[in-house]
C-alpha cells in the first residue's frame, strides 16, 4: 500500500472510530475535509499514470441512462428488453466487459441506456476496473439501480458512487466560493447557519488550502455539503430503483422489500418475462423531465410533428445546440409562445429556460427572422 493510501486508510478509520457529538463534530468535520483532499489527490495521481484503460462511450439520444448494480443481477437481460442491443448474457458473474449501448424510445425522445460491469466492494477505490466504470457513471443524466432480491444491498452500490463524488437525487449546494490572492477569508450567509457555525466553514476551507476569497451560504449546509462545493468535483443525478426476478417474489415479500429500501420507491420487475417494464419506462421517461418545443419558422406554423426534445430547464441556448450551427451563430433574440413567455410573442435572450410546447422562432442578426424548417 502507498503511503497515501496509507494516510487515506489512517483518516477513514479515524472517522469511523470517533464518536460523533457536539464536541467533535469539528475535528470530524475537518477529518471528512482532509479525507477529500486526499481522495483529490489520488485521482489526480490515478489520471497522471493514465488511469488504466477507460472505456469509450459515445453518448447519443436525448438523456442516457447508466445501469448500475452488482454482477449477475440482470442488467445485461433488461437492456435486450428495453433495446434492441445485443448484450450478452450468463448465469455467471462479470459476462458484461465493456459498456454496451441500447437505445429506447419513449414519447418522442430517445434514451440511451448503458448496459455496465457490476460494481463490487470498493469499486471507487479501483477494484474490478471500479473507476473506469464510475468515471461513465459520472457522465450519464439519470442511473438505474437494479437490486437481485436475494442481494437487496443498495447502501453499498451508493456508496460506491459517493466515493466517486457522484451525488443521487440531490442538489448542487447553494453555497458559493470565490477566491483571492490576498485580503484573508471571509464568510457570511443568508440564513442562520446551524451546522458551520463558530468558525468552521473557515477551518474546513483551509483544510482545501483557502485562505484568501470569500464563501457565502444561501441555506444552512452541512459540513459535508461545504465540502462537495470545494471538492468541486461532484455531479448531481437522479437515481431510480428497480428490483428483478420479482416473479419470484410473494407480496409479503415485496413489502418488505419496499420497506428496507425506503426512501427508494421500488419498481418490480422480471427482465425475463417482461412484468413491470412499461411501469418501469414510464418512471424513466418522467423522471428524465423531457420537454418538447416547436420551431415555428417566420410566416408559418409551427412544427408539432416533430418536436425538439429537450430536458426541463433548458434554455434557449440549449435549444440552439439542437438546430443547424448558423442560427446559433447568427442569433440575435427568440421569439416564444407558450407557458415560459409573459406574453405571447415574448422575446428573449439564450439565457431564458421554456417550457414543455412552447413555441420559438429563432431571430438572426443577418437576413431577418429564421428558423429551422
Amino acid at each position: 500500500m502507498s503511503a497515501l493510501e496509507d494516510q487515506i486508510a489512517a483518516v477513514e478509520e479515524e472517522i469511523r472510530t470517533t464518536a460523533y457529538n457536539k464536541a467533535t463534530q469539528l475535528h470530524i468535520g475537518r477529518l471528512k475535509a482532509k479525507l477529500a483532499v486526499l481522495r483529490l489527490e489520488r485521482e489526480a495521481r490515478a489520471k497522471g499514470r493514465g488511469g488504466g484503460v477507460g472505456y469509450a462511450v459515445r453518448k447519443s439520444g436525448n438523456a442516457t441512462v447508466g445501469l448500475v448494480g452488482y454482477p449477475s443481477v440482470g442488467k445485461s437481460t433488461l437492456l435486450n428488453r428495453l433495446t434492441a442491443a445485443d448484450s450478452e448474457t450468463a448465469a455467471y458473474d462479470f459476462t458484461t466487459v465493456s459498456i454496451i449501448p441500447g437505445m429506447l424510445r419513449w414519447g418522442g425522445a430517445s434514451i440511451q441506456i448503458l448496459d455496465m460491469p457490476g460494481l463490487i466492494p470498493g469499486a471507487s477505490r479501483g477494484k474490478g476496473r471500479g473507476r473506469e466504470v464510475l468515471s461513465v457513471v459520472r457522465s450519464t443524466d439519470l442511473v438505474l439501480f437494479l437490486l437481485d432480491p436475494d442481494h437487496p444491498n443498495l447502501r453499498a452500490l451508493t456508496s460506491e458512487l459517493e466515493g466517486a463524488g457522484v451525488r443521487i437525487n440531490q442538489r448542487p449546494p447553494r453555497i458559493v466560493v470565490q477566491h483571492s490572492d490576498r485580503g484573508g477569508l471571509t464568510v457570511s450567509s443568508t440564513v442562520r447557519l446551524t451546522h458551520l457555525a463558530g468558525g468552521a466553514a473557515a477551518q474546513i476551507a483551509r483544510e482545501f488550502g483557502l485562505h484568501n476569497g470569500s464563501i457565502v451560504f444561501r441555506e444552512d449546509a452541512t459540513v459535508d455539503q461545504l465540502i462537495d462545493v470545494l471538492a468541486g468535483n461532484r455531479v448531481y443525478i437522479i437515481a431510480i430503483m428497480a428490483v428483478n426476478k420479482s416473479e419470484l417474489l410473494s407480496a409479503k415479500q415485496r413489502a418488505e422489500l419496499t420497506a428496507t429500501l425506503l426512501p427508494y420507491e421500488p419498481i418490480f420487475i422480471s427482465a425475463r418475462t417482461g412484468e413491470g417494464i412499461d411501469t418501469l419506462v414510464d418512471r424513466l421517461g418522467n423522471a428524465l423531465r423531457f420537454i418538447r418545443i416547436y420551431v415555428k419558422p417566420p410566416g408559418r406554423p409551427p412544427d408539432r410533428e416533430e418536436p425538439v426534445i429537450l430536458r426541463s430547464g433548458d434554455t434557449v441556448a440549449g435549444l440552439l445546440r439542437k438546430l443547424p450551427g448558423e442560427l446559433d451563430r447568427g442569433f440575435k433574440a427568440a421569439q416564444v409562445w407558450g407557458r415560459s413567455a409573459r406574453f405571447p410573442g415574448q422575446t428573449v435572450g439564450r439565457e431564458h429556460v421554456l417550457s414543455d410546447e412552447d413555441v420559438v422562432t429563432v431571430l438572426v442578426a443577418r437576413g431577418g427572422a429564421r428558423a429551422a424548417g
